[in-house]
């Protein structure tokens, strides 16, 4: 039987969100529970810390110090009071959470998961930061490098200088926007891109130090943003570039079978084939899918859908991915 992912809408779990207002213990009950099913390995979440606060976003870590789990799950309020959920890969030991409000109290509540089943969990609090409008007033005109910035850093560490190459766009669709750049000297512990969203609320995107790309979500059809990257040592901005993007008009959802025929006819000797798409999570804020390339390869990936609005949404995803969560 196949499945519309599209169609499938979870309910919302507020139980699961109103924990004990008393520092969390690990669920013990649960936790026995799978070794009473010949499990020998036990799992247990470490603790929850706070890494990395901007007004938009909250960065946390955690550690596993015994067993492993197949998947997490990050449950928290946003600031209406709705509760959100962000599925995690068993991997990762960190996310960061965006899309929250200045100034705002959160409570996170990290649950560790065997299969569908939540072994144990963790909390923490944070509040984000104050919103720094004035960071985003950058001048109109061709944006250059803040030397004095740089030249502050050579003082302290001569054997060191950082400089951000040029920020490039390398697509466009409706409600992203990817950028590209290089750091053609020394390295930078971060990044964070800043930019004002349709509403002109100013809007901050950490990024990770070793990356030199980022996707933009969340953007709003044929409107016209300008992004600053900043690279950072500590939480010194060292340097930053910007650029501009114009994201494109809503188009009708179909699927374009001349497009995907005319690279054949173009002499392609590889034959590339999806296989099915399916659903692999379901939260009351996200859908989590999967599908798999039997033949050939693709250079890209493009999920197309229509939110609650029934607003079209794009999101381009690179070409050896084979799941994606849709937030």
């Amino acid at each position: 039987t196949h499945y519309n992912p599209l169609s499938i809408i979870a309910a919302e779990e507020p139980e699961e969100l109103s924990l004990p207002s008393e520092e969390p213990q690990e669920e013990k009950p649960q936790t026995e529970s799978p070794a009473s099913e010949a499990l020998p390995a036990r799992v247990v979440l470490g603790e929850l810390k706070v890494s990395s606060v901007t007004p938009s976003s909250v960065g946390l870590q955690w550690s596993v110090p015994e067993g492993s789990f197949n998947s997490f799950t990050l449950q928290y309020r946003d600031s209406q009071g709705q509760p959100q959920s962000l599925p995690i890969d068993g991997g990762s030991r960190s996310v960061t959470v965006p899309g929250l409000s200045p100034s705002h109290r959160y409570r996170f509540h990290l649950y560790g998961l065997q299969g569908r089943k939540k072994i144990d969990h963790v909390s923490t609090e944070a509040v984000t930061a104050a919103a720094e409008p004035e960071e985003l007033l950058l001048p109109s005109g061709k944006p250059q490098h803040e030397k004095h910035r740089i030249e502050s850093l050579a003082s302290e560490a001569p054997l060191t200088r950082a400089v951000l190459g040029e920020l490039r766009v390398s697509s466009v669709t409706s409600s992203s926007v990817e950028l590209h750049w290089s750091v053609p000297e020394g390295p930078f512990d971060s990044f964070t891109l800043q930019y004002r969203d349709a509403q002109g609320q100013p809007q901050a995107l950490p990024i990770d130090g070793g990356s030199r790309s980022v996707t933009v979500p969340g953007l709003s059809p044929s409107h016209r943003y300008r992004f600053h990257l900043y690279g950072l040592r500590g939480r010194k901005k060292i340097d930053h570039v910007s650029t501009e993007a114009v994201t494109e008009e809503p188009e009708e959802l179909q699927h374009e079978k001349p497009e995907t025929e005319a690279p054949i006819s173009e002499a392609t000797p590889a034959r590339a084939v999806l296989e099915d798409l399916r659903v692999s999570s379901v939260t009351p804020s996200s859908v989590g899918l999967q599908w798999s390339v039997p033949e050939g390869s693709f250079d890209s990936f493009m999920l197309q859908y229509r939110d609650a609005q029934n607003q079209p949404q794009a999101l381009p995803i690179d070409g050896g991915s084979r799941s994606v969560t849709v937030p």
